[in-house]
């Protein structure tokens, strides 16, 4: 398949198979953007952040930090939330894609059954991504960090900042390499270190055109979420006020938790759309590196009846 063809049949499987992959989709939604809702309303209503730094014009490097790390911290538990519920999506959606690509229909309980058995693998590999993700970054900034506390400001910050940079490379590279570990897991009913190494095995070689493919359904997702979030923005703007719009425009401001709700609404609105366009691409790219490497189209065509593939 084509980038092209791809993307279309991520679209094209939300249209015919709404039922399920709206289902699946909408329960994710609600729990990740609830987690994001009251973690912000209670945690990082208030932080500063970057903020701190505008009525500082000459702040030391210690406090620079200080305030890119209460950066950080408030944007980490969103973040997550995001990946777990793209991973989650993608894990369950893959076993409705594996229907639509051989015209068949699937319900949301006929889903559920088939998935339910490899829910803990699921988690668990859900849990181990994130964390290798993490334990990259970490090594990385980690020696910048103790000349800092150290006592050595400039060079540890100017460490900590070439560490970041490489591990930022390292986590992307990560991500993509181990991005078909969800379809693996719930489609060939491999356990969690199994499934990372059929996506390895299934990236190889073609790691930039599933990078390039992957940001391009990130893309998609990023306009299509904006787009349906700003009905909600405005209603928030209009119950927030001031604070609101400032809020919004990426200012640490206090607001309400009125205002937060209504953002959630429009979130989960957003996600329940673009997580399946998200999931659909990757299960169908996990297809698509099959057909490539390993003739699935084969199989796939005498699973479906297709004349002549009986044999």
């Amino acid at each position: 398949m084509s980038v092209g063809e791809i993307v279309n049949g991520a679209v094209a499987t939300l249209r015919a198979h709404w039922r399920p992959v709206v289902g699946i989709s909408f329960v994710v939604a609600l729990v990740t953007q609830a987690v994001t809702t009251v973690a912000t309303g209670l945690w990082f209503r208030n932080a500063r952040g970057l903020d701190a730094l505008e009525n500082d014009p000459n702040p030391t490097l210690r406090e620079a930090m200080d305030a890119f790390g209460e950066t950080l911290k408030s944007s980490a538990i969103p973040l997550a939330a995001g990946v777990l519920g793209t991973l989650f999506t993608t894990a369950l959606l893959t076993v409705v894609v594996s229907r639509a690509v051989l015209g068949r229909q699937v319900s949301l309980g006929e889903a559920w059954r088939e998935a339910r058995p490899r829910l803990l693998q699921l988690c668990g590999l859900l849990l181990l991504l994130p964390a290798l993700a993490a334990a990259a970054c970490a090594v990385g900034t980690a020696p910048g960090l103790l000349l800092v506390a150290a006592g050595a400001d400039s060079e540890g910050a100017a460490l900590a900042l070439l560490g970041g940079l490489g591990s930022t490379v390292v986590a992307v590279w990560l991500w993509v390499r181990y991005s078909l570990a969800a379809p693996a897991l719930m489609l060939e009913k491999q356990g969690i270190v199994a499934a990372m190494r059929r996506s390895a095995k299934l990236v190889r070689g073609a790691w930039w055109r599933v990078l390039g493919v992957q940001l391009l359904a990130l893309l998609i997702a990023i306009v299509v979420s904006a787009i349906l979030e700003i009905p909600t923005s405005a209603v928030g703007m209009a119950i927030g006020g001031d604070n609101a719009v400032d809020w919004l425009s990426g200012e640490s401001v206090s607001v309400s938790w009125t205002f937060l709700v209504v953002i959630g609404v429009g979130g989960v609105i957003a996600s329940t759309i673009t997580l399946p366009i998200s999931a659909g691409v990757t299960a169908l790219l996990y297809v698509d590196q099959r057909i490539r490497r390993e003739a699935l189209d084969l199989e796939l065509a005498r699973a479906a009846g297709v004349p002549g593939y009986d044999m």
